[in-house]
């Protein structure tokens, strides 16, 4: 059995499973029933100065039958007063001393508010601290969560100022509601945290009641953006962890966050850079005990791999990510169709024919049947057709040769100067 264990910035935990900063880390208690349900870590809900909650405060968007494909919420941070939380971690830590406890703060922008925080919190056995940049609504209006996660040197300014003060690792979790997130993340480092993590939720409104004309949630008629999160915003995390760990001046550990729903979503964002991974939405969907599939996948995932540690893991696919200008222009994919899997449900050519390249022919066999065939001089390799298709293995992308040399963009324009002339150095 492979080993679980990480250690993120220092902060050691028993596995790379940890509960982000949310409704499901609101309560000592709820953070002991985590713990021994299986979970290696939590980040507690922000602390700071409590705050007055909505009611209602939820919302999620289905799709095609699935539930909760993505997630909305108007909830602010902790609304407890800041001594009981205080009292319920150093229980809790004391109770479950071999799991991370990772403290969430959010103040005001000044470095006498953030001294004070570390300090009334430094001493009651947390493993670090998480500084909440990126909650985008509520907190937002009042200076402090995304509206100073989108100022770089507020980033830095406040990561500084509480480096000054503590004497245990600190996170910097960034907001995704701004345009290049390496550059918050640079200025993390330049303030000296110790590790990022991201991504907070994204700027949303779920939706609009069609029959009363209310915001989805509302409150009272009254509605405001929320954040969103979920496995819709899966794709979104991924790119933003992959441009932070592909760049060498940010070259400290992150923890990901966004649509972690299961042990494969965790083992694409460790290959895309995480250490940790931090799930919300996926436990207040399914409950705490979904960490004990996410562990034996895990298990098994790196048994079979023949990976010892899952520390191994980390990063694994950073040096494939790249910018498109550095892609091979002479890479050729083909779509295969096998018309014995094939249903003749026509959604490819239907998908082709009208928004792709018309390069699927509709024929008969010698025995009169249907069948499909892609024209392989005309095919693009675009992938649409096995995308729609509903068959597992009916269409396959096949490589050929393009008789061509590899070559990217940058090397064709870079080729194309050297010369003095456009030569064609591409099909």
């Amino acid at each position: 059995m492979a080993d679980l264990s990480i250690n993120i910035a220092g902060i050691k935990s028993p596995n790379p499973f940890w509960l982000a900063s949310g409704p499901p880390t609101n309560t000592g208690y709820q953070v002991q029933r985590a713990f021994e349900a299986g979970w290696g870590g939590a980040v507690w809900k922000t602390l700071g100065d409590p705050v007055i909650n909505t009611s209602s405060r939820f919302a999620a968007i289905g799709f095609n039958g699935q539930r909760v494909a993505g997630f909305n919420n108007i909830e602010l941070i902790t609304d407890r007063p800041l001594e009981e939380n205080l009292k319920e971690i150093y229980e809790t830590k004391k109770k479950y001393p071999n799991h991370a406890i990772i403290a969430s703060l959010m103040v005001e922008p000044e470095r006498e508010k953030w001294h004070e925080i570390v300090k009334r919190v430094e001493d009651i056995g947390v493993d670090g601290y998480e500084l909440n940049f990126g909650c985008p609504h509520g907190m937002a209006e009042r200076g402090m969560g995304a509206a100073s996660g989108q100022v770089p040197e507020l980033v830095e300014k406040q990561t500084y100022w509480t480096k000054e003060a503590a004497s245990k690792p600190v996170i910097v979790k960034l907001t995704p509601n701004i345009t290049d997130i390496t550059v918050t993340a640079e200025a993390a480092v330049r303030g000296g945290a110790d590790s990022i993590s991201m991504i907070n939720t994204i700027n949303s409104l779920a939706g609009v009641d069609i029959h009363t004309w209310n915001t989805i949630p509302h409150v009272g008629n009254k509605g405001a953006h929320g954040g969103y999160c979920g496995p819709a915003v899966k794709p979104i995390a991924l790119n933003m962890v992959g441009e932070c760990a592909r760049r060498q001046n940010i070259n400290i550990p992150i923890s990901g966050i966004g649509g972690v729903s299961n042990w494969q979503d965790a083992v694409e964002f460790m290959l895309m850079g995480s250490t940790s991974v931090q799930v919300c939405t996926a436990a207040m969907h399914h409950g705490f005990r979904i960490v004990e599939d996410m562990i034996d996948g895990l298990n098994h995932y790196l048994d079979d791999k023949g990976i010892a540690s899952v520390m191994d893991l980390v990063g694994k696919t950073v040096p494939k990510y790249s910018n498109w200008g550095d892609l091979d222009l002479n890479y050729k994919v083909v779509a295969q169709i096998d018309n014995d899997t094939c249903i003749n449900c026509n959604k490819c050519h239907i998908a082709c024919e009208d928004t792709s390249h018309q390069c699927i022919d509709m024929l008969k066999d010698d025995n009169g049947k249907n069948i499909l065939q892609v024209r392989e001089e005309d095919c693009v390799g675009c992938n649409l057709c096995a995308i729609v298709c509903p068959v597992d293995g009916a269409i396959e992308m096949v490589e050929v040769d393009s008789k061509f040399p590899p070559m990217s963009w940058n090397e064709r324009q870079a080729a194309i100067s050297m010369k003095g002339s456009n030569v064609d150095l591409v099909k």
